[in-house]
Order: C-alpha cells, then sequence, then structure tokens
C-alpha cells in the first residue's frame, strides 16, 4: 500500500485504555509514518477524554500505538485530576 505521495504505508493499531475498560483496534490505520501515528493518538486521547468522563477524581487515559508485529511502537497517556484548591497541589511540584 501506498500514500498519495507515493511512500509507503504501514498499520498502526490504537489500542485504547481508560483505567477502567480495555479497547483493542481490531482494523488499525494505514500511515506513512510512525510518526503520524504517534499525531493520530496524540488527536484522539483528548476526544476519548471528553466522551468518557469518568466519576472519580483521577483517570489515566493511554494509548498503545502497536505495528503489525504487536510491537508497542508509541504511548501516549493524558491524565485527568480533579483536585481543590484546598488539598494542595502537586502538579507543578
Amino acid at each position: 500500500m501506498f500514500s498519495r505521495a507515493g511512500a509507503p504505508t504501514r498499520r498502526f493499531f490504537c489500542d485504547i485504555h481508560d483505567g477502567e475498560a480495555f479497547t483493542p483496534d481490531r482494523v488499525g490505520l494505514d500511515l506513512d509514518h510512525p510518526d503520524a501515528a504517534k499525531a493520530e493518538a496524540k488527536k484522539t486521547l483528548p476526544e476519548i477524554v471528553k466522551d468518557e468522563m469518568p466519576d472519580g477524581d483521577r483517570r489515566d487515559f493511554t494509548v498503545d500505538v502497536k505495528d503489525v508485529a504487536g510491537q508497542i511502537v508509541w504511548r501516549v497517556t493524558l491524565s485527568l485530576v480533579v483536585e481543590s484548591p484546598s488539598q494542595g497541589s502537586t502538579a507543578n511540584t
């Protein structure tokens, strides 16, 4: 398979972990480069968080980007933390 620019594409799979559930990607995406797969994962995470707002005050959302051999080539994690100012924040320490 080739991209529009004529470069060969590779298939990448983006498995999603949301701290409670695991959703494997059984279809995958044909992309030119592993960096394009990383960009897709980074773009997808905020959409997942918006759609799956947690009931609690903390949850990590992770996308594991795998190649066709099942090897993880990127792991992208977005953490959602809700805390009261009176609890103090450790985010900037």
